[in-house]
């Protein structure tokens, strides 16, 4: 028998599997004047929303835990921001191909 929980699990399975949206990285090559190639390697929008998201919903977690109701609005805003500012440090990778 199914139970109400697993079914719920396999139907939101079901839900990420149809809506998709691909998940790979965008890279672009070029030619540097030294005759190198340089291929900068960004990260998808949703990736970023993912880890933004999640930095604010773990920030909410702690807070809520410290701080009930206020501490959870706290720790929300203050995780939100510390993602955001680890997506714009590292969303962009410079690499020489070899």
């Amino acid at each position: 028998m199914i139970t109400l929980k697993r079914f719920l699990a396999g139907l939101v399975m079901m839900l990420f599997m149809l809506t998709d949206i691909p998940l790979g990285a965008v890279v672009r090559c070029h030619i540097n004047r030294y005759g190198h190639r340089v291929c900068v390697k960004t990260r998808s929008k949703k990736k970023q929303v993912a880890i933004v998201g999640g930095s604010a919903l773990g920030g909410a977690a702690v807070g809520a835990l410290a701080g009930g109701g206020k501490g959870a609005g706290i720790g929300a805003i203050v995780g939100g921001v510390g993602g955001a500012i680890y997506n714009q440090h590292t969303k962009k990778k410079v690499y020489r191909d070899q």
